[in-house]
């Protein structure tokens, strides 16, 4: 059976109230989990004539490294820490309370922005139903209700449009009723089952609060929009050997795609290793199960890779690289997709200078234990949303990607994997890698392909 399809959050929010009917004229409150949470929520709200509030939920990142989570905080107090991430990037208890006071302060300060004067709604001896926009790891809805479940509810309603299959099992006996649309069986990330998944601003989640503030009988339904087509002839998922035409050369290739992407990342692999690098099959490996497709090929052939000039000649490499996206773009199934280059040691050079190509149209960029200062002059006009993340043991590389930084002039963020040499050998420390490019790709190619399908 396949998979629901929704055209935006208003649409899953609508859906999703159907299934919510039962509850209606009991005494409910609802909260959506901002951002996303809340368009959703405000349907379900209408639906039922109940209240609308907001149940405000901030990650708790290490220290160094922000990206990476190490826990979570709600209103009431309530914190859930990730105790392995803690241990494995070394936080002491004074680092955590830091980061928690901190947090707290920016929590407050959101929640007061998006209710303004009104008081947090109250849910003591009532049927509370939390929304979310879709459930992946399922760590900020547990966060949420928790807290809700420790104000006093009578009763905690799970609510999402879209879920992996197993996710109550996922979250336990955080709520006493869970309730979704869908739970399709190749799930790889939430934004996969929207035509329109682009973010959710401030000002959206305050208009929906304030348009439904004390559950009014005369409310304003925010405009619906359309579905946005989307090319889907990629097919079934597949997994197969290609034949990369570069210019004149052929290059061996491996092209993994999952059931509907919604990018595609293209690897250019470093000195030395080739299209087969375990290191970057794993982080491709977790950049399928969200939902984008990728392309690992050879550079080089196997002739040129005996010349050591060719193989360290960033301008060359950078020119396969545009090659083999020109080559993946002509392709009728790929071409709609917003595209991001991960690349690694000299290969994270390569796909800086060849996102610098104009006309490039690059979404996004990560560099894992790269050489960015490779990239000369070309780093000054990068505008694609780029990620450098480097083993915190890995010095020599860590000041020149520092320095290579500090030449960027787009959208930028430095990623120090504690405790990490340049290989990434370090238990977890791959894991790490996998997880912060797993995010800079998701949240920047699913907001690329939002903007193309909206100007087809």
């Amino acid at each position: 059976m396949a998979a629901v399809f929704f055209g935006d959050r208003l649409d899953a929010g609508r859906r999703l109230a159907g299934r919510l009917e039962h509850l209606r004229g009991q005494d409910v409150v609802v909260l959506g989990l901002p951002r996303g949470g809340v368009p959703v929520a405000a349907q379900i709200a209408e639906r039922l004539g109940a209240p609308l509030d907001v149940a405000v939920v901030r990650k708790l990142g290490v220290p160094y490294q922000p990206e990476l989570g190490m826990g979570a905080i709600g209103e009431g107090g309530v914190r859930v820490i990730n105790d392995p991430v803690v241990r494995m990037a070394r936080v002491t208890p004074e680092q955590l309370a830091e980061v928690e006071e901190e947090e707290r302060a920016e929590l407050e300060r959101r929640a007061r922005r998006y209710r303004g004067e009104r008081p947090r709604a109250g849910v003591e001896g009532r049927t509370v139903v939390v929304v979310d926009d879709g459930i992946a790891t399922g760590s900020t809805a547990r966060v949420a209700c928790r807290i809700v479940r420790d104000m006093g509810a009578a009763r905690v309603v799970l609510a999402a449009p879209v879920a992996p299959q197993g996710w109550t099992d996922l979250l336990g006996d955080v709520a006493d009723e869970f309730v979704c649309v869908d739970t399709p069986e190749d799930f790889f990330g939430i934004g996969q089952f929207y035509a329109d998944f682009s973010q959710t601003t401030d000002e959206e989640v305050i208009a929906c609060v304030e348009q439904l503030a004390a559950a009014a009988p005369a409310r304003r339904r925010a405009p619906v929009a359309p579905a946005l087509p989307v090319d889907t002839s990629f097919g079934q998922a597949r997994d197969d050997e290609v034949a990369v035409q570069a210019g004149p050369v052929r290059l061996g290739g491996q092209l993994t795609v999952p059931d509907e992407p919604f990018g595609t990342v293209l690897f250019a692999h470093g000195s030395g290793s080739s299209r087969r690098s375990p290191r970057n099959r794993f982080v491709a490996d977790a950049l399928n199960r969200a939902g984008l497709a990728t392309l690992l090929f050879d550079l080089l052939t196997e002739e040129e890779e005996r010349d050591r000039a060719k193989v360290f000649d960033t301008e060359l490499l950078a020119r396969r690289l545009t090659e083999a996206t020109g080559w993946l773009r002509e392709r009728s199934q790929a071409r709609w997709l917003p595209v991001g280059y991960f690349g690694a040691s000299t290969g994270a050079a390569a796909a800086l200078w060849a996102a610098a190509e104009p006309g490039a149209w690059i979404a996004a960029i990560v560099s894992r234990g790269g050489r960015p200062d490779m990239a000369g002059p070309r780093l000054a006009t990068v505008s694609a949303p780029t990620l450098l993340i480097v083993g915190g043991l890995d010095e020599e590389v860590l000041s020149l990607n520092r320095q290579a930084q500090a030449q960027l002039t787009c959208e930028n963020d430095l990623a120090v994997v504690p405790g990490a040499t340049h290989l990434f050998e370090e238990p977890g420390a791959l894991e790490a890698v996998a997880e912060l490019a797993r995010s800079w790709f998701t949240e920047h190619l699913a907001a690329a392909g939002h903007s193309v399908a909206a100007g087809r």
